[in-house]
């Protein structure tokens, strides 16, 4: 596109060339027809300012608006730039607002399934305890009722003894010497009365009343059963001398939720019966998980857990989420070595804990019946709000373990106490720590000649 003093110059030249022809052709006549003709040329020189200031005006216009056109273009330009930018930002903020929404969905599904748990353990915790106070008060029930039945025959007994001792005293009072009459102490009698001889003696004597059983008086004074030998809140920790032979050990040197090792391949059919025994050395507040095993079921099909929010100690054996029984562990939390072993069985529910060769907990009654489904994912240190992950920090385990190993079957005390001491391995374990082939975060993988010298 030319510019328009390029395109009037053409036409300017022309007229140019009109002009100097009619003057040269004007030149060669006569005076006296020069006179119109200098009439005609100004009068054309008039036509031609006047035409230039067109020209002039009209061009000006055209600059302006070409000028006005290139600050359009310019401007269009700039607001180009401008919604680039803006939609770059809408973008930016909107993956933003999406990545918070993420976290905030996946809080909140954390969130539900934890407090999902939380209200199946307190209905769980609620029914053991309504259940747990019903064969309390049964058995309190029966034991008085055993009470009352062994104290009836010896009230009347003893209504017989007084009955029969009356008769002898009456006339002993009536007479002008009252003879001396010693009662020696009481003992069982089948005579209907007793016979006295010479000195007023009783050649006999009543039976003495039989104290209640110490279980009765126990709970006349208010105090509750104890439930097992899992009420046993302290017991002196038993050295196990120089344990040798115990396999590799991991290093969980803090809380953090990358810190995790992967037993694997898991367990490959379902268990009714099982022992989990390992040593085990913390110096935290709490224990933290041991063991947590999840499938797409249920992400607590079986864990030992214990988080800062629980007793120091404390430990929450799951099977089968909500059914968990609370384990003491309180001794562990001293910074040594201690052997612990859980097992259970789904006969009769019976479960029983050991630590450093003594029976601590006992009970019965737990997923009777149940079975641990095979193809899921355990995972050692850290507990699972799903397969796989799903990890928090509070609920960490923060320490070593030694020595880990996995029965589908019930160990008998003697296998226990032979493992405690650094013994042969009992046959028939399914898993050990020589199957946590995938560790991450900081966990460390030793191997200690013995246990003592593991760092």
């Amino acid at each position: 596109m030319g510019s328009p003093t390029g395109r009037a110059l053409p036409f300017f030249l022309i007229l140019v060339h009109i002009y100097l022809h009619g003057a040269l052709s004007q030149a060669t006549r006569p005076v006296g027809q020069r006179k119109p003709f200098l009439a005609r040329l100004r009068r054309l020189e008039e036509q031609f300012r006047r035409f230039q200031e067109v020209t002039l005006t009209h061009l000006q216009g055209i600059a302006s608006h070409y000028n006005l056109s290139v600050d359009i273009e310019a401007r269009f330009r700039s607001l180009a730039r401008e919604s680039q930018a803006v939609a770059l930002a809408l973008n930016q903020s909107q993956a933003a607002v999406q990545e918070e929404l993420g976290h905030l969905r996946t809080w909140v599904r954390r969130t539900q399934r934890r407090g999902r748990k939380a209200d199946h353990r307190l209905l769980a915790l609620s029914a053991t305890v309504s259940e747990g106070s019903a064969r309390r008060l049964a058995r309190d029930v029966r034991a008085l009722r055993d009470a009352l039945l062994r104290l009836t025959p010896l009230v009347q007994s003893q209504g017989a003894r007084l009955a029969a001792l009356e008769g002898p005293l009456r006339v002993a009072g009536t007479s002008p010497t009252t003879p001396n009459v010693t009662l020696a102490p009481s003992r069982p009698s089948n005579l209907s009365a007793p016979q006295l001889q010479g000195g007023g003696q009783a050649s006999r004597a009543p039976p003495e009343p039989r104290n209640p059983p110490l279980d009765f008086a126990h709970r006349l004074q208010g105090a509750q059963e104890p439930r097992g030998l899992g009420n046993q809140q302290a017991w002196p920790p038993e050295s196990p001398g120089e344990v040798c032979n115990v396999g590799p050990a991991l290093i969980f040197p803090n809380a953090s939720t990358m810190n995790v090792g992967f037993l694997r391949p898991g367990f490959l059919t379902g268990l009714r019966a099982l022992s989990i025994c390992s040593w085990v050395r913390t110096a935290a507040d709490h224990l933290g998980t041991l063991l947590s095993y999840a499938t797409e079921e249920n992400d607590n099909k079986l864990v030992l857990h214990g988080r800062d929010s629980l007793a120091p100690g404390s430990v929450h054996f799951v099977i089968g989420d909500p059914a968990f029984r609370e384990l003491p562990l309180q001794p562990l939390l001293d910074g040594r070595w201690h052997h612990v072993c859980v097992i259970w069985t789904s006969i009769l529910g019976r479960y029983w804990l050991h630590v450093d060769r003594r029976l601590v907990a006992t009970g019965s009654r737990f997923r009777e019946g149940y079975e641990i489904p095979p193809g899921g994912s355990l995972v050692l240190g850290q507990e699972q709000d799903h397969v796989g992950g799903g990890f928090d920090s509070s609920e960490a385990f923060v320490g070593s373990m030694a020595g880990l190993a996995i029965w589908d079957r019930v160990l008998v005390p003697g296998e226990v106490s032979n493992l405690a001491m650094g013994k042969a391995l009992p046959t028939g374990a399914i898993l050990t720590l020589a199957n946590a082939t995938s560790v991450g975060g900081f966990v460390q993988r030793v191997n200690c000649t013995c246990l003592q010298l593991c760092p």
